[in-house]
């Protein structure tokens, strides 16, 4: 068995690298759905499609559990696919299987407050509330997941998405720093204008976007912090497999890329932040 990881790009490789690390000794499928990336412009019903697809593969593959390392699939699609098409998926396989996503994760990071803690913080009252960022594709920006869930947790925040359109398709293309940072600083400032200030703590709401944290942390005041999806995900999965023996994760340290785009060596981004090249099977 082994521990899927689904993403529309290669932007999801910042969270499998992270969790790579953390559970060193586990098996891993990485899918990157490249024919169809990006997922942040798509409609709703297109991103449920394509990640039930997505994770049909890698169930397929012999995924006890896959994380959706994308935020719009996980803002978009996880919700519908968790309450609607897995129990009846996991019935026809015989076997336990989860889909999990990064957003619960990322709010814990953000906010500081467990997710099962919510009716214990609300009714807190602040003399001034924690603002925070959250720079996203379109779809993401559009669910309001972050506005929404935060909301139920606590009233010590207010956050406020700025939706960057373009940005997570340059990355996947392989832009260079010098091409995407004029873009990062036009984003953090159109934010930073809707706010009235400076966030106090800002949230890279897609995978893509931590390859390019050093760039967001420059365009940033140094008072405001980052907070970082796949270390956080890859916590939270191993505190989750280890509540859940039902879904093995392999030992045998397997690493498996696929893709639906063109099999191959890929592209230098890629391998300047996984540390070595890497090869991508066909689906």
């Amino acid at each position: 068995m082994a521990i899927g990881v689904f993403d529309s790009g290669i932007g999801g490789l910042t969270v499998h690298h992270a969790l790579v690390r953390r559970l060193p000794q586990a098996d891993f499928v990485y899918l990157a759905d490249q024919a169809n990336s990006p997922y942040g412009g798509r409609p709703g019903e297109e991103i449920v499609k394509l990640t039930r697809a997505g994770c049909e593969r890698l169930f397929a593959q012999g995924c006890d559990v896959v994380i959706l390392a994308c935020n719009t699939a996980a803002a978009v699609a996880l919700r519908r696919l968790q309450q609607t098409w897995l129990p009846g998926f996991r019935r026809d396989l015989g076997r336990p299987v989860n889909v999990l996503g990064l957003i619960v994760p990322t709010i814990e990071a953000a906010t500081g407050v467990p997710w099962a803690q919510e009716l214990e913080v609300r009714g807190e009252r602040r003399e001034r509330l924690e603002v925070l960022g959250v720079f996203s594709t379109p779809a993401t920006a559009t669910s309001r997941v972050y506005e929404i869930e935060i909301d139920k947790r606590s009233e010590a925040f207010a956050v406020f998405s700025e939706p960057c359109p373009t940005l997570a398709k340059l990355i996947e293309a392989g832009e260079s720093d010098a091409t995407l940072q004029p873009i990062v600083e036009t984003h953090v400032a159109a934010l930073e204008r809707r706010i009235g200030r400076p966030p106090d703590r800002a949230i890279l709401g897609c995978t893509h976007y931590e390859i390019i944290a050093g760039l967001f942390r420059a365009a940033l005041p140094q008072a405001t912090s980052l907070i970082h999806q796949p270390g956080a995900t890859a916590e939270a999965v191993e505190r989750y497999l280890g509540r859940h023996p039902e879904y093995d994760p392999g030992r045998a340290g397997v690493r498996r890329f696929l893709t639906t785009g063109a099999p191959g060596l890929q592209n230098g981004l890629a391998e300047r932040f996984w540390g070595e090249p890497l090869t991508f099977e066909a689906a």
